[in-house]
């Protein structure tokens, strides 16, 4: 599988649960993984691209991390949109 569709399955997978469930980052690798039958670390690699350019972010609350999607205002904020 491209690395773009890679990242297009992940970012689907991350809407289906959008304000509905707080996932982890390991919840994203095996979700994906198993959907998709890409080893988890190839997962991994494409998640971590898209945080690093802001198509995904890192949120923490309730002792825990999970990964989301950023808003419109978060964007705005960072200049990435």
């Amino acid at each position: 599988m491209e690395k773009y569709e890679l990242k297009n399955k992940i970012f689907e997978y991350m809407q289906k649960y959008n304000g509905k469930k707080k996932l982890k980052e390991k919840d994203v690798w095996k979700g994906v993984g198993e959907e998709t039958g890409v080893p988890g670390d190839e997962v991994k690699k494409a998640l971590r691209e898209m945080i690093d350019v802001g198509k995904l972010m890192y949120s923490y609350g309730g002792g825990a991390s999970s990964v989301e999607i950023p808003s419109e205002e978060y964007l705005k904020e960072k200049g990435l949109l």
